[in-house]
């Protein structure tokens, strides 16, 4: 008789084991360091990512044409003019200064 308790004992650890093993499974599945959580930030992150990397990019490509238009091979003279007057801080005699 003891041997008939026994084994349904033992199916009984057996099948504890593997439902918390499942369960350990599916919690890492879902929030571990590999997860679905995760996942979920590492996109959120990646597109604030691309977004700022188009920003800088852009500001790279504004800051570049003005360089270019500041260099010896082409000198555009009107934004000589409006960088001669940001950095001396001087105006025309015909302009208005509103502060």
């Amino acid at each position: 008789m003891n041997r008939h308790s026994r084994a349904p004992l033992g199916y009984l650890m057996f099948a504890t084991t593997m439902i918390l093993a499942g369960i350990y499974f599916i919690f890492a599945a879902i929030q571990g360091d590999y997860g679905l959580f995760r996942r979920a930030e590492i996109d959120a992150e990646a597109l604030e990512l691309r977004v700022t990397l188009a920003a800088l990019s852009e500001e790279v490509a504004r800051m570049e044409n003005l360089t270019r238009r500041l260099s010896d091979n082409y000198l555009d003279l009107d934004l000589l003019d409006q960088q001669a007057r940001d950095v001396l801080g001087m105006v025309r005699a015909d302009e208005i200064v509103i502060r």
